[in-house]
């Protein structure tokens, strides 16, 4: 005989260190998923009209960045080319001194192309700064930076953002590729995740 699983019961999962169940961590929903679809129309009406005539190549730094890349993209007008990129930050200490190096793989050639640096959320702004530095150096036509997120409360560098969708103080955010844990990816909205660990920043 089958026994039936109670609604409360369906609603917690097993914490693995323990085997104890856990309650699921609490959302509040900050932006629905119309309001997200609106801005990125207008979103994309901005950048066709900033880059009307010219190729565009968005480079999309991952993880956060793969739903919002795929919808801002498919509204464009204008012609697009489409690149990711991988941060890898390591910590390392000399003497007394910490420090960071920060790398991008695979290495984007920018030379003389318009490039959109596109994020999911924008935090210290530490890594997309260096970002924007390094293709520079290259000699583009031209650089500029969108993210989906931006936490205004988390600024470190004060690094260009010329196209924003939504601004928030909330900590930590998921939803809409943006995930804590491997969890809530594809949630369609954005929501304020309570009760979770602090995600690594960028």
């Amino acid at each position: 005989m089958t026994k039936k699983v109670s609604k409360r019961t369906a609603r917690k999962h097993p914490c693995p260190a323990s085997g104890r169940t856990a309650a699921r961590p609490a959302l509040r929903v900050l932006y629905t998923d119309k309001q997200i679809r609106k801005r990125v129309l207008e979103l994309a009406k901005e950048i066709d009209r900033d880059y009307r005539g010219k190729v565009l190549h968005v480079v999309g730094i991952l993880e956060k960045c793969f739903v919002f890349m795929a919808d801002l993209t498919r509204v464009l007008k204008v012609p697009v080319r489409c690149y990711f990129v991988q941060p890898e930050i390591r910590e390392r200490s000399e003497g007394t001194l910490a420090l960071r190096e920060i790398r991008y793989t695979p290495e984007i050639d920018a030379r003389g192309k318009d490039v959109l640096l596109l994020d999911g959320v924008l935090q210290s702004g530490l890594t997309l700064d260096h970002l924007v530095r390094s293709m520079l150096a290259q000699s583009p036509a031209s650089v500029r930076t969108i993210c989906l997120i931006e936490k205004t409360a988390e600024r470190k560098v004060d690094v260009d953002t010329d196209y924003i969708g939504f601004k928030t103080p909330a900590k930590w955010v998921v939803g809409y590729g943006l995930g804590h844990e491997g969890q809530f990816h594809n949630l369609p909205y954005i929501a304020q995740l309570r009760g979770g660990h602090v995600p690594a920043r960028r």
